[in-house]
């Protein structure tokens, strides 16, 4: 290698840096001897560098999606043993996987008892999504439930819907099959002692009601501690709570 040649490569390997194509620097001098062992034209070795560019920037790009999927486990469908589930669709399941019902904004539910594969064949799509470079995010249904009402106390639940509206494909997994966390709210009412035990029920009742819905039919059970005057509330975890409702109350606590 004469000095022109070394210093030609350190200037390539500089610029190449400043572009930002990492690849294309490593690849470059490799290529560069192959087509010359190969007889390869002017125009060859350009495009030959390119396609080694692009095929890295893509597997990267790929690598940032599965990650951002937060999969519970990578499952390819080149693992899914449909000889030991001969009820599963196995030409529709190898249909589905090319996407094209992404395009047609379609959903796809898997149903069946535990152990069909049902989580393998939704993360199998996932995977496959990823791959075709859609933006995918897979949640379980319970863990799905918790973050929005997160989202919505923390009053940037516009925001989530946001984000989520910008999904290629949510999966959603265990629809129906675990039994969310309890609701960690308290509802405080006020009404006269006579019709006090009315409330109550009353209460239960719009809670219950309100977590069939949310649920999908999952009824919470709720416990009430009734305070009377002069009593106060001396729940220690609840003394915070208590003093903001004071406060907000104008009262001292």
């Amino acid at each position: 290698m004469t000095p022109t040649d070394t210093k030609s490569t350190v200037l390539l390997e500089h610029h190449l840096k400043a572009l930002k194509l990492p690849t294309v620097a490593a690849e470059c001098e490799p290529v560069a001897r192959r087509c010359a062992a190969g007889n390869v034209d002017h125009l060859g070795f350009p495009l030959r560098v390119c396609e080694r560019g692009l095929i890295e920037r893509e597997r990267k790009a790929a690598d940032r999606r599965l990650k951002a999927a937060r999969l519970p486990a990578e499952k390819p469908l080149a693992e899914f043993d449909f000889a030991a589930r001969p009820s599963v669709n196995k030409p529709l399941v190898l249909d589905l996987v090319r996407g094209d019902y992404l395009g047609r904004r379609e959903n796809v539910l898997f149903v069946g008892p535990s152990g069909t594969g049902k989580t393998h064949l939704a993360t199998a799509l996932a995977m496959a999504a990823c791959g075709q470079g859609k933006r995918v995010r897979f949640w379980r249904v319970t863990e799905l439930i918790t973050t929005l009402r997160e989202a919505d106390q923390d009053r940037h639940l516009l925001r989530l819907r946001h984000q989520l509206g910008k999904l290629d494909l949510p999966a959603l997994d265990e629809f129906g099959d675990v039994p969310a966390s309890p609701v960690h709210d308290a509802v405080l009412i006020e009404a006269a002692e006579a019709d006090i035990d009315g409330a109550v029920e009353a209460m239960q009742g719009h809670m219950k009601r309100a977590s069939e819905i949310v649920l999908a039919g999952f009824p919470l059970r709720t416990d009430v501690k009734v305070v009377k005057h002069p009593d106060r509330y001396s729940d220690k975890r609840g003394v915070a709570m208590w003093q903001a409702v004071c406060e907000l109350c104008g009262r001292s606590p």
